[in-house]
């Protein structure tokens, strides 16, 4: 799985600090800390009919994220919605687009590591994108990684930085095997999800996935396990060893850059029958429902006729 290059984004403006650039000349100091040392922390969005699904949890988990890294300064939601909508409307962007967020903790007078060298910050970028969920909905193939999560008493996951170097390395080694993506295992060996997204599995009509004690509480996750409490659905939170994985009867994961997207192999084992699992369908279904009909309204639609 390689995203390519798609033409409508050839003119981008991308919005740093409410001033919009082409793509082409668009940058941030050298000195920014996201530059010395991924001394940010992100969030990605994804814009249905002009609204964006599950903004305000995104938003609440940016300021948490980055409350916990002590940044002096915050941009409010309202003041980060009006630059998302800025930038959407500038880019006569309405549907399908992914925005990424990235919140740095400003720019240094000097370069180090030391958070006292900076006097100028936040630095917000809004980057927003044409770009459809990424993942063959007809089933991916996964491998596992060597590169473990890294565990809570490091670095606590949850806090959602743009340092990934670990995932990073995990997909290196995915292209490496000519797979579409790494699964990750914590450090007791359990499951703890891929180098992009959470992972589910089916059992015996019973969903289980991993909790987040070494990866981000994941918003797309969370809205899963909200539709299968609303219907009924079996779900259980829990360690999922490697073996159970190999011999679950469906596997899918879950991103906000990918909605669901079911797993057909890992490791060389196939998931179940090889196909997309009625599980699966089912709760596709069900989240395209929520997107279809839930969201934040940041640009408004075209009237018909």
């Amino acid at each position: 799985m390689k995203q390519e290059f798609n033409p409508k984004n050839r003119d981008l403006l991308i919005n740093i600090n409410g001033e919009l650039y082409h793509r082409d000349v668009a940058g941030i100091s050298p000195f920014d800390s996201a530059v010395q040392g991924g001394d940010a922390v992100w969030e990605g969005l994804r814009l249905y009919q002009g609204r964006i699904f599950k903004l305000l949890p995104h938003l609440d988990r940016l300021r948490d994220s980055a409350v916990a890294m002590a940044f002096s300064e915050i941009p409010s939601h309202e003041q980060i919605i009006a630059e998302v909508s800025k930038t959407l409307m500038a880019n006569g962007m309405t549907d399908g687009v992914h925005i990424r967020l990235t919140l740095s903790r400003g720019v240094k007078y000097t370069s180090g590591m030391d958070t006292r060298l900076n006097t100028q910050g936040p630095t917000l970028i809004v980057l927003a994108e044409h770009k459809p969920p990424v993942y063959d909905k007809g089933g991916i193939r996964l491998i596992t990684s060597s590169i473990r999560r890294i565990p809570p008493d490091c670095v606590d996951q949850n806090i959602h930085s743009c340092n990934l170097i670990n995932s990073i390395l995990a997909k290196i080694q995915a292209n490496a095997a000519g797979a579409d993506d790494a699964l990750m295992l914590d450090y007791q060996g359990y499951v703890a999800e891929t180098n992009a997204t959470h992972v589910f599995i089916a059992r015996e009509g019973e969903l289980q996935t991993s909790d987040t004690g070494s990866c981000p509480e994941g918003i797309t996750r969370a809205t899963v396990l909200e539709i299968c409490e609303r219907n009924e659905i079996a779900y259980k939170v829990k360690d999922i060893s490697l073996s159970e994985a190999y011999r679950a009867d469906e596997m899918f994961c879950t991103g906000t850059m990918g909605e669901l997207a079911p797993v057909v192999e890992l490791d060389g084992r196939q998931i179940g029958d090889g196909e997309v699992g009625p599980m699966s369908r089912r709760l596709s279904a069900l989240f395209r429902e929520r997107t279809e009909r839930d969201g934040y309204q940041v640009v408004e639609m075209a009237s018909p006729g």
